[in-house]
């Protein structure tokens, strides 16, 4: 349920979309798909009734305004074959609860998810198709079923940021494990990018210092947590690596540093904002006395 204004007394009513769950499983990974048909925490699902009973309780209360429906199918989406899916069961769900309580849906939020390019192999359709699958697709849907069409709202989200930012690392140390594997461990890891651990993300890197040298070893970037987890990069090829190397991860714009933590008293770091050769810190880097602020001594 998504509202604006208050919640409270003084005879105001509320405005409000009703988050619902349209069944439609991607293909990306199983903890950033949302929009299943009922193993899922979000929304009111179209299962047995239970978004039609929201939407019926929604509209006998005085205090509430229903104004439309949003939904959000998954994250790092590359097709938009599922937001055309997408829009036509939310239009024919509107259809449906026009048909039963005379309601007119005003707004149609079909959220976001579209991916962005982590690898040169990734293929993302652009925010261009994107806005255009999803507009064409719920008129479409709205003159098949005689309705009026709705205003469209999207969220593009990390199709904005995603590619805007890179993280930069340097080597602390290797080790060579022979006719296994070479380990680059770096001042970093799964506190300021926990997305290879948790949704099996994969990145590519180079080395900044030697952006001009061809890659002769394929190495694991390892960061420097007490976690056999921690695992930037599983394998990539890199020219021979030193320590005291610039390794640089791209596409780190979108929940990398939203997502960051302290784990094992880790400060999180400083974020440069660079603009026509100009350089801005626009997050400062943590210090061991920030993470320490809120800590209180025992008192004797």
């Amino acid at each position: 349920m998504f509202w604006t204004g208050s919640l409270e007394g003084g005879g105001r009513r509320t405005d409000i979309l009703l988050r619902i769950t349209p069944g439609i499983e991607t293909s990306t990974h199983k903890y950033i798909q949302t929009g299943q048909i009922i193993d899922n925490k979000f929304g009111f699902p179209l299962y047995m009734g239970m978004a039609m009973a929201a939407v019926k309780e929604a509209l006998s209360k005085s205090n509430l305004r229903l104004r439309g429906f949003h939904t959000h199918i998954g994250s790092q989406l590359f097709s938009v074959d599922c937001f055309e899916k997408a829009a036509e069961i939310m239009v024919g769900f509107c259809a449906e609860v026009q048909n039963e309580t005379g309601f007119v849906t005003e707004k149609l939020n079909l959220g976001g998810g579209l991916g962005i390019k982590y690898r040169s192999s990734d293929r993302p359709a652009s925010i261009e198709e994107f806005v255009t699958t999803v507009v064409k697709s719920v008129r479409r849907w709205s003159d098949n079923f005689d309705l009026p069409s709705p205003g469209i709202a999207i969220e593009p989200g990390r199709s904005i940021v995603g590619n805007s930012t890179v993280t930069l690392y340097t080597v602390g140390g290797i080790k060579e494990v022979p006719e296994v594997r070479t380990f680059v461990a770096v001042d970093g890891g799964m506190s300021d990018n926990i997305r290879p651990m948790l949704y099996d993300a994969v990145y590519e890197a180079r080395i900044a210092n030697k952006a001009q040298h061809s890659p002769q070893q394929v190495v694991a970037i390892v960061g420097k947590h007490c976690e056999c987890g921690d695992i930037l990069i599983k394998e990539v090829a890199l020219p021979p690596v030193q320590v005291g190397d610039i390794i640089v991860i791209p596409a780190t714009g979108a929940y990398g540093y939203a997502m960051a933590s302290n784990y094992n008293l880790q400060p999180r770091p400083a974020v440069v904002l660079v603009n026509r050769g100009q350089d801005f810190v626009i997050i400062e880097r943590e210090s061991y006395q920030d993470l320490l602020r809120l800590h209180k001594p025992l008192r004797q």
